[in-house]
């Protein structure tokens, strides 16, 4: 038991260190993934709500922290970019927003159900097939990022 419980503290107690420099140690495929980035064409204001929301999911506390600061910037208020936590809950949100995260959760979380037809049937009431490839693209940005940052353990910003 008592092994147990060091471990559990260890677990929850143990703060990240960043493992090495992803840009520095793979500088072709971080610009590539910086032109990857900029690449997507989404409203910017909902492309900061969709990272901080893919950031939660995968459990990236440095993209949450950056990307939660990036929509404050945007002037996003605080009981928004909180709520994105709870979006289906939280009375802040449009049914354009919700639509986005609803697909936003289904791409992040892929291997257990896909884009369900009926997410994808709601995303399409408000998104052209444009704007729809444009949201895809922004998950998939942001899945790929987190995946670095949770990986690499990048540390957020003091």
């Amino acid at each position: 038991m008592d092994q147990f419980r060091r471990s559990l503290a260890a677990m929850i107690t143990t703060q990240p260190h960043t493992r090495f420099s992803f840009a520095e140690s793979a500088p072709d495929t971080y610009k590539a993934m910086i032109h990857l980035d900029h690449s997507v064409d989404l409203d910017p204001a909902l492309y900061d709500l969709v990272k901080v929301r893919a950031s939660q999911i995968n459990g990236c506390a440095y993209c949450v922290d950056m990307h939660a600061r990036d929509a404050r910037k945007g002037g996003e208020t605080e009981r928004r970019v909180y709520g994105v936590t709870a979006w289906r809950e939280s009375p802040f949100f449009t049914d354009r927003e919700r639509a986005a995260f609803a697909v936003c959760d289904a791409i992040t979380l892929l291997p257990h159900a896909g884009l369900p037809d009926s997410i994808y049937a709601a995303a399409r009431e408000f998104f052209d097939e444009e704007e729809l490839a444009q949201l895809i693209g922004a998950v998939v940005v942001i899945n790929a990022w987190n995946r670095i940052a949770v990986s690499t353990h990048i540390v957020p910003e003091e």
